[in-house]
């Protein structure tokens, strides 16, 4: 599909929400997301939307919508009193140390935690496509009720035995050129995106590094994609919300894929490191496509001409009920049949809402037989409340799945309706 006008994309290409990080620039706050995640969910199809870390904007997100996808990726250490941090055995002493090794990551943004912590609820409620890297792996797991070591290094080395080997998590004397091995799990997306790349005796790559927190529990319905040596968690997701091609995408990385490149190049250390955002941009642009198809209103059917008919002569019949009821007169003489006509249709539909009778009333449209309108209604609302009942019960997943059903059956009844229709104009024709 050619475009003319390049600004017409803008309309068209999927939206992935980023939020930014504040750092500290010549004594003003200033608000940043790494260029690399920008590039390439631009260069695969999808238009980065940056939600500003700013006081409040955890209030505003609705107005970010449509939300297509989410990627979440550099920032401080989350709040541990958003995880079961108490159990970590770490002294005041040795948080101290902590804060003064890791100064700039120690800084907590509650902030930042509250606004990415919404976002990625809403992707797990609606099944958004999410990609978490780094920082964003950890607060996919907190969002699921999975908890963080505060320093990996304080308490995972605790647990190592002497024989087995320790892993430099971070190395700030060679920031972006430390490597540590990772050993990738088989049949995961990152076996998949690696597969060329590893040896299949040892299925390992090797990764940047630059935390001093991680996964400490996975949250249950998250499977380990890859593992350090020290048995840290470095990659995992949700198989049952993972294929790209139907919209469906929940993963975290410890790693950044996007920051592994040779030394003064853009060329990649291995050809599957782009993958993740390949593969989360596909997730995205399938969502969009569903969530466009499933929202959008059915064309509103044509109707033949014995059926416009009828329509018009209801029309009518509603014009002269409200017509009696500005003039407070009575039946114009011979207009009885027109006003039977109206009421003959509201009796033959289904029951109306309390706004929708109370509208036609205003018109002066008489709704006769009363007393069953008034049963139906209440059915309806007695219906309403133990829906209401059964769904407050109901678990978010199970809720979402209700939604498509009843979306893909909206669907299917508009096809069938403009089938039918469509049918009857034919055979119309032919006679």
């Amino acid at each position: 599909m050619a475009h003319n006008n390049n600004s017409d994309l803008s309309m068209i290409l999927p939206r992935v929400l980023i939020v930014s990080r504040r750092t500290l620039r010549k004594n003003k706050f200033v608000d940043f997301v790494g260029e690399f995640h920008l590039d390439l969910i631009v260069s695969y199809g999808a238009v980065p939307v940056i939600v500003p870390r700013v006081s409040g904007v955890h209030m505003l997100l609705e107005s970010f919508e449509p939300i297509h996808g989410v990627l979440l990726c550099e920032g401080e250490d989350i709040d541990p009193s958003l995880y079961d941090a108490e159990l970590s055995g770490i002294s005041q002493e040795e948080l101290d140390e902590i804060k003064k090794v890791h100064a700039s990551d120690t800084a907590i943004d509650r902030e930042k935690d509250t606004i990415e912590l919404r976002l990625a609820k809403l992707c797990l409620e609606r099944n958004i496509p999410y990609l978490g890297i780094c920082r964003g792996s950890q607060v996919l797991n907190v969002a699921c009720g999975g908890i963080l070591y505060q320093d990996v290094e304080k308490e995972l080395s605790k647990k190592i035995p002497e024989d087995h080997e320790g892993v430099t998590h971070i190395n700030y004397d060679d920031y972006d050129g430390h490597r540590h091995g990772v050993k990738v799990v088989e049949n995961t997306p990152l076996h998949h995106w690696f597969k060329d790349s590893l040896e299949e005796s040892k299925m390992e790559i090797m990764v940047n590094s630059y935390h001093h927190q991680g996964v400490k529990r996975l949250a249950q319905r998250f499977v380990p994609m890859a593992f350090a040596p020290d048995g840290l968690i470095e990659g995992f997701y949700d198989p049952d919300a993972y294929n790209p091609e139907e919209g469906k995408f929940i993963m975290g990385l410890q790693f950044h894929p996007e920051r592994m490149r040779h030394h003064d190049s853009d060329e990649f250390d291995y050809p599957g490191c782009p993958a993740a955002y390949k593969e989360f941009v596909k997730a995205v642009i399938a969502y969009e496509k569903r969530l466009s198809s499933s929202t959008s209103k059915p064309k509103a059917p044509k109707l033949n001409q014995e059926l416009e008919m009828k329509r018009k002569t209801i029309v009518k019949s509603f014009s002269v009920a409200r017509n009696m009821y500005n003039s407070g007169r009575g039946s114009p003489l011979g207009q009885e049949p027109e006003l039977r006509i109206g009421a003959e249709f509201l009796e033959a539909n289904t029951a109306l809402s309390l706004q929708q009778e109370n509208r036609l009333k205003q018109m002066g449209a008489t709704v006769r037989n009363a007393s069953v309108y008034k049963e139906k209604l209440k059915m309806n609302e007695e219906r309403e409340r133990a829906a209401r009942f059964i769904m407050g019960k109901m678990s978010i997943g199970q809720l979402s799945d209700l939604i498509s059903f009843y979306q893909m059956m909206q669907s299917i009844c508009s096809e069938a309706l403009e089938s039918k229709i469509q049918d009857c104009r034919v055979d119309e024709e032919e006679l």
